[in-house]
């Protein structure tokens, strides 16, 4: 004769079913929990990105034009009719080319302002916006960026050593540094540096020549 369950071990089984089923659903209630925070991170994140889109590309178009009329004059707009030259020939998204913006008065072009670069700056890429009038003569140049030493090397930026391009002719005027044969005071300290800056602008007048050649 079987003996029949005593009720304290039915109740017993029965809890033990609702303790088994507490971790289960709050595992699926964090799971809830998570992807509806990760949703609304997503949603927040890209409304951030599209309502910033816009005044990020304006804020770096005024950049651009700052620095383009900085070396030189124009009533056109110069971004609108960039291109990129590499070698002497037009090339598109080359991180390497050169940048020529034109610069126009009265629709004809006059000048060329030019992102131009060297990598042999002390500390490696040095960018540069020169001006160039189309007979070649330098207007002005400016330090777009560097990575130069504080207080040695960031002196490229100086305007007592950037006047020393102006209204100079890169084909009678020797870009490279007195101790390198040229006519460029280099700043004491800072020869590398100062020997980048006159490479960039030289390789800008070499590339005016070459496109001029090819009109």
């Amino acid at each position: 004769m079987e003996l029949a369950e005593k009720p304290h071990l039915r109740y017993q089984k029965k809890n033990s079913y609702t303790k088994m089923a507490g971790p289960k659903s709050s595992f699926l209630n964090l799971i809830l929990a998570l992807g509806s925070v990760t949703l609304l991170s997503a949603f927040s994140l890209g409304y951030v990105y599209e309502w910033t889109l816009e005044p990020i590309a304006t804020a770096k178009r005024e950049k651009q034009l700052r620095a383009i009329n900085a070396v030189v004059e124009f009533d056109n707009d110069p971004l609108a009719e960039a291109f990129s030259v590499l070698d002497g020939r037009r090339v598109e998204d080359d991180p390497n080319a050169l940048v020529f913006y034109p610069a126009k008065k009265a629709g004809n072009i006059e000048s060329y302002a030019v992102k131009t670069y060297s990598d042999q700056g002390y500390s490696g890429r040095i960018e540069v916006m020169v001006g160039l009038k189309l007979d070649g003569m330098i207007r002005e140049v400016q330090i777009l960026t560097h990575r130069e030493t504080p207080g040695l090397g960031s002196k490229i930026s100086a305007p007592e050593f950037l006047e020393q391009f102006v209204n100079k002719y890169p084909d009678k005027f020797n870009l490279k540094v007195t101790k390198d044969g040229g006519q460029v005071d280099g700043i004491s300290g800072a020869t590398i540096s100062s020997r980048a800056v006159g490479e960039a602008v030289q390789v800008a007048y070499d590339q005016l020549q070459i496109i001029k050649e090819n009109e």
